[in-house]
């Protein structure tokens, strides 16, 4: 008989600094015209249910300000990087945001949503927002990193989240890193339904100051 997972409610950076690297081992697909627009579109649509993210070129100035550059719609497989700087909002993206039989897990959405409207306009249908999702596990942290770390004892790096979104080329690092964070919300939501099926857990509290008692 195997234990109980235990999920701890917080958890300090120090930890997660001490994790292996998260890997993502399934393909990537960057999308950057009509045509791969179309085929995308057509794949996650027999889809049931997916990961979602986005990214931003980063403002370094006051006043400034950009569209979003990336979107990325993940399957347990493949990562769809969409440059929506080259290509838009297209009818056929739309298309997936708004269908209601297409499951999208994500992170954060109510500020992707408003990024993405700048765009184009589209009623967002058929989501599952973790930050909420994972109170019912006695998940306290609201970062992907965080939420990722306390179920799987893996790190996401954050390394490639301030380079350039609207380059002419996503370097190597970039389209990893970007697969990595749609797919982990996929994960992350397969994780808490195979717990939540079996009941296999035990929420364990952790407050602040324990935490800062045992890093002194």
């Amino acid at each position: 008989m195997t234990e109980p997972m235990i999920i701890h409610n917080i958890i300090e950076k120090e930890t997660i600094n001490t994790m292996p690297l998260v890997s993502f081992e399934g393909r990537i697909k960057v999308v950057d015209n009509l045509w791969d627009i179309e085929k995308a579109a057509i794949s996650l649509e027999k889809c049931s249910i997916i990961g979602i993210d986005t990214e931003t070129r980063p403002s370094f100035r006051k006043g400034e300000v950009h569209l979003v550059s990336l979107l990325q719609l993940a399957t347990d497989e493949v990562s769809y990087l969409f440059r929506l700087n080259k290509v838009g909002l297209t009818p056929s993206i739309v298309r997936l945001l708004e269908n209601p039989k297409l499951l999208k897990i994500g992170l954060s959405l109510k500020d992707d949503f408003l990024m993405l409207k700048k765009r184009a306009s589209f009623n967002p249908e058929g989501y599952i927002e973790l930050q909420e999702y994972v109170c019912a596990f006695g998940i306290e942290e609201k970062s992907l990193q965080k939420i990722y770390a306390i179920l799987f004892g893996e790190k996401i790096s954050k390394g490639q989240r301030l380079s350039n979104w609207d380059s002419e080329q996503l370097t190597i690092a970039q389209q990893e890193y970007a697969a990595i964070d749609a797919w982990a919300c996929l994960k992350i939501y397969h994780k808490l339904e195979e717990l939540k099926q079996t009941g296999d857990f035990v929420i364990q509290k952790v407050n602040e100051e324990e935490i800062c008692t045992e890093s002194i």
